[in-house]
């Protein structure tokens, strides 16, 4: 039975086939070739370039065929530390701004990375994509579930082409295991698993305080409801846990691992998803769980789980961050990097493909960059040529939206049944409620 989401995802690739290199309204992919020039250099503005944006955008800048021609952060330090860092690789300094609505005006570019807190993901897509953009957007796609269907409607109507950075899906040897599993390796899979752990210190708790000189506070809120008071630990990373900017470590990590069991299982959206929980280890401004378990079964055929511990490192399974694919005569490891292990049902190694290529666990910035590098060309050939994304916009979004769903059987504090053809909540007020949100007057997100 064709459901809305394989609609969707057809009519996203179909649409985006057709307008591949349509960087202006009216172009095709010839006259895109065009543009571009003999040099077919792609030119990149970087959204949000503190931290892991600076590392994206040093990455880019090192990518054959690609300049960072503009930066934008509302953080003047950091835009003036990664013009610098772009400076040091290219020979060239990329124009700087601090409102994104000006840098989007600008011709000097055709494509985005978007890097910014959560709360500014989908909106500063959207812009991007009405402003003539391709997308190159990190992980998770959204703030909220309602916020992914804008996103995919976005995509439709504005026909660019926007890859999102669940990279592993660009990782050889990650693609190898996916096909292992798929190929009957292991035999018929029913359960897997995935998981993070970290060791988090105490966020304390806030002390309001004047906004810095070089921050502006309204910009960086962005679409979201106002918070009048500035405290010392907002920024640059605690953000990631409060609920009005942020979406937990379910998110901000899990998101990447629960797209891998999407993408090992074949399935899509769930009938019913749990979670348990809670922020445990520290009494502070903390506000989404540091310890998570959230469970989602996809009718008779598959379950799976993701496991989030943020103040206790002990691996599982001898790994820190990976996912397990339990089959009918063995199982299938990923770890965190570009390798994958197999056991026998007696747990005996018959398989163990290592990579030169490293994933640094516990690097919070640029923990893959020679890895990522697969990624973007993957994204690169999808506007020059017509290739085909390894995370477009509708798997990217189902898989956030997962994970989302977690957090909402969290917060409401029961499980929830969910339609597997939309991926909406079935018959629930209370958890409806969360949804989408409110957005700050003059800052809603339209498509």
């Amino acid at each position: 039975m064709t459901t809305r989401r394989d609609f969707i995802k057809k009519t996203v690739a179909g649409t985006a086939a057709l307008s591949l290199g349509s960087i202006i309204p009216g172009f095709g992919a010839n006259s895109y070739q065009e543009i571009l020039g003999a040099n077919d250099k792609i030119r990149i503005g970087v959204i949000g370039v503190n931290s892991r944006g600076n590392a994206l955008a040093q990455g880019f800048a090192k990518m054959k065929g690609c300049e960072v021609t503009y930066l934008c952060d509302v953080d003047s330090r950091a835009l003036e530390k990664c013009q610098a860092d772009i400076h040091k690789i290219s020979g060239r300094t990329p124009k700087g701004e601090k409102d994104i609505r000006k840098m989007l005006e600008s011709t000097d570019f055709e494509a985005v990375v978007i890097a910014t807190p959560d709360h500014w993901h989908a909106k500063a897509a959207i812009m991007a994509m009405q402003a003539g953009k391709h997308v190159y957007l990190e992980k998770p796609t959204s703030h909220n579930p309602a916020e992914n269907e804008m996103l995919m409607r976005a995509t439709l109507k504005y026909n660019r082409i926007v890859q999102v950075g669940n990279q592993r899906r660009s990782w050889p040897n990650v693609i190898k295991a996916i096909e292992e599993i798929k190929s009957g390796t292991i035999g018929k899979v029913r359960y897997a698993k995935s998981w993070y752990v970290n060791n988090r210190p105490s966020i304390g708790t806030g002390k309001v305080m004047p906004v810095p000189d070089y921050l502006d506070w309204d910009l960086w809120q962005g679409p979201a409801p106002r918070v009048a008071d500035f405290k010392d630990n907002y920024i640059h990373y605690n953000w990631h846990w409060f609920w009005n900017w942020g979406t937990g470590e379910a998110l901000n990590n899990g998101t990447h691992f629960v797209d891998i069991l999407r993408w090992g299982l074949g399935v899509d959206y769930p009938t019913k998803v749990d979670s348990i929980g809670g922020r445990y280890r520290f009494q502070d401004d903390w506000q989404t769980p540091d310890t998570q378990l959230i469970s989602f079964q996809f009718g008779d055929e598959a379950s799976c789980s993701w496991e989030g511990r943020s103040c206790n490192s002990t691996p599982v399974d001898g790994f820190g961050v990976g996912t397990a694919f339990y089959g009918e005569t063995g199982t299938l490891f990923i770890s965190g990097g570009n390798e994958y292990k197999i056991t026998d049902l007696q747990g005996k190694v018959i398989k163990d493909v290592k990579s030169n290529l490293k994933f640094e666990t516990g690097n919070l910035l640029n923990p893959s960059e020679k890895l990522d590098a697969f990624h973007f060309e993957n994204w690169f050939d999808a506007i020059r040529k017509g290739g085909k994304l390894n995370s477009g916009i509708v798997d990217a979004c189902i898989s956030t939206q997962l994970v989302q769903l977690g957090n909402i059987a969290q917060r409401v504090g029961h499980s929830l049944n969910i339609d597997p053809g939309s991926g909406r909540i079935l018959n629930d007020l209370e958890a409806n409620k969360l949804w989408g949100r409110e957005y700050e007057k003059g800052w809603e997100i339209r498509v």
